[in-house]
């Protein structure tokens, strides 16, 4: 398997700033962002929504506040990923679930943001990346750590099947493999 240029430079801006040595279910954060990277991959994502997989927790996310880079360091990461995936990571790091989830899925879909306290129209492509991305990270939590997926299985598994139109075939099949056994 060819590693491209842009994955070799994502893999080196992690570990310079650290993922490699940050505490995460199934091991560090590096792990854990190489574990969705792959799963996004064998779901035959495009690959900026691989990179993005990758780089998602950059910014810190709603569940895991601690960023690896300043949101200052937007043009950065755009540097080494491309404009599209890191718009991917800014959002899925902005992203206030809570106030997002429960529309996410209609035709009225806004991204919360957690940073700006904003709220702005997602478009249909913004929502499908979205949660294919959250499929991915979630479901590699729910594999790596039982009580992860025993205390939250049925919740996400009734999200992604909520959000099932918004999933590829690949993921929504993942979903129902890992957490139906909640």
């Amino acid at each position: 398997m060819t590693v491209s240029p842009s994955l070799r430079a994502a893999r080196a801006l992690l570990v310079e700033a650290g993922a490699d040595r940050i505490p995460h279910p199934g091991g560090t954060l590096l792990a854990h962002l190489d574990r969705v990277h792959a799963r996004l991959a064998a779901w035959d994502a495009r690959p900026a929504l691989r990179l993005a997989g990758l780089c998602h927790a950059c910014y810190g996310t709603d569940g895991f506040p601690e960023p690896l880079l300043p949101l200052d360091r937007r043009a950065d990461l755009a540097a080494v990923i491309g404009a599209e995936a890191e718009e991917i990571v800014r959002r899925y790091a902005g992203c206030a679930r809570e106030a997002t989830y429960p529309t996410l899925d209609g035709p009225d879909a806004r991204f919360h943001d957690r940073f700006t306290g904003t709220a702005v129209p997602a478009t249909a492509a913004e929502t499908r990346d979205f949660a294919e991305l959250t499929a991915a990270n979630e479901l590699d939590l729910a594999a790596e750590n039982p009580d992860f997926r025993a205390r939250h299985g049925s919740d996400l598994l009734a999200l992604f099947t909520r959000l099932r139109p918004l999933l590829t075939e690949a993921a929504w099949t993942d979903c129902r493999t890992l957490l139906g056994q909640t």
